[in-house]
């Protein structure tokens, strides 16, 4: 038990701001088995911007509410995944060669892509959990959050690794995923789901998926496979393809 918390609190470390005890750290063995935890950590984020919503929705518009929410989560992770997402745009709009795109990848410094992906994105997110109906947008938080690092958790499974710096920080977790890894992580992403009460809604998870596909095909042909910015840009995309699939379902459901 002790050793799965390692493992769990490893994975809140790697992937949030959230403090965590001094003998948690970036060891490799347990990094390497975090990913059956990346969907719990969605939960954990998801939670936190569901609560800020439901909070300051007694105090302030719906859409300030949200924007706070936002604000939130990205504040929670450090915008790990917006920068990954970021460094996609930037990389696949402005590189032509494998190589070329993953050294823009690597560069710090935010290109015009990046900056307009992360624009768009951004707003996607905010106007469409305002379609959203009130009384579930803090579960849509939630779910959203925890679905997608699921979907990009098998972008991880499917793909291989392709950076060949062995100093990389999230190479250790962005590969050598087990089955056993995957269904554990699909369990903590998609049981928050019934939470909707609402069955139609599971039909949410084949758009997400196909969204993963559709990036992982672009990955696997222009890289051989993926890196940590690629799940990154996984887990945002369909985040943002969840929001959106709740609102076509909900004329149904």
């Amino acid at each position: 038990m002790r050793k799965e918390l390692h493992i769990f609190l490893t994975a809140i470390m790697f992937f949030t701001r959230i403090p965590c005890p001094r003998w948690i750290d970036h060891n490799p063995e347990y990094l390497s088995k975090s990913a059956k935890y990346f969907s719990l950590v969605g939960i954990v984020v998801g939670s936190i911007g569901a609560l800020v919503f439901f909070g300051f929705s007694f105090i302030f518009s719906t859409e300030i509410a949200l924007l706070l929410s936002m604000v939130a989560t990205v504040y929670t992770t450090g915008a790990f995944h917006e920068d990954g997402f970021a460094d996609v745009c930037d990389g696949f709009g402005g590189g032509w060669t494998k190589e070329k795109i993953l050294l823009i990848m690597k560069d710090s410094r935010l290109g015009t892509y990046g900056v307009i992906g992360l624009i768009l994105i951004l707003a996607i997110k905010f106007l469409a959990l305002r379609e959203v109906p009130l009384k579930f947008i803090p579960i849509t938080i939630i779910v959203g959050h925890s679905l997608s690092r699921f979907i990009a958790t098998t972008l991880i499974y499917t793909h291989p690794y392709v950076r060949d710096t062995e100093d990389s920080k999230a190479k250790p977790a962005a590969k050598n995923i087990t089955i056993n890894m995957l269904i554990i992580s699909a369990i903590f992403g998609i049981t928050p789901l019934f939470f909707f009460n609402k069955p139609l809604i599971f039909i949410a998870i084949v758009p997400c998926y196909l969204a993963k596909v559709y990036l992982g095909g672009k990955f696997k042909k222009w890289l051989g496979g993926q890196t940590g910015d690629c799940a990154g840009a996984v887990q945002q995309l369909c985040e943002v393809v969840f929001y959106l699939s709740v609102i076509a379902l909900w004329k149904f459901i």
